[in-house]
């Protein structure tokens, strides 16, 4: 059985509360799961210790008989120093598109073009004033 350390949601309607649970890969999200190991309330602020609780022996337990943990669940085991971290980069996620590139070009252009109209009476002036 292929077992998954993952989050199960639950919690109403725009306000999630999450199970961290043990579960065959196979079952849904929200369905059945082999045991509860800790909770994720993502709704309070990060440096909360009520943020993410986790029983951490279960866990450990779990990445022992071969569970494989999710990219959120792997993410909260190496902020708890029970995973060892991963290098994570997508350097083509973060870059702007081509609209963006053009409005920030747009926008130094005019800034450039600002700036040198500012500058031409100064220098003006100060030819009149030698």
């Amino acid at each position: 059985m292929a077992m998954k350390i993952r989050l199960a949601r639950s919690g109403s309607k725009k306000r999630p509360f999450y199970r961290i649970v043990a579960a065959d890969s196979r079952m849904p999200r929200d369905g059945r799961y082999i045991e509860k190991l800790g909770t994720y309330n993502p709704l309070l602020p990060k440096d909360s210790e009520e943020r993410v609780k986790m029983n951490v022996e279960r866990i450990q337990y779990w990445l022992g008989e071969g569970a494989q943990t999710t990219d959120r669940v792997s993410r909260m085991l190496e902020a708890a120093d029970l995973l060892p971290k991963k290098d994570r980069a997508n350097p083509t996620k973060g870059t702007p598109g081509k609209k963006a590139v053009a409005r920030v070009e747009e926008k130094a252009a005019k800034a450039a073009a600002a700036a040198e109209a500012a500058a031409a009476p100064a220098q003006e002036e100060a030819a009149a004033t030698e």
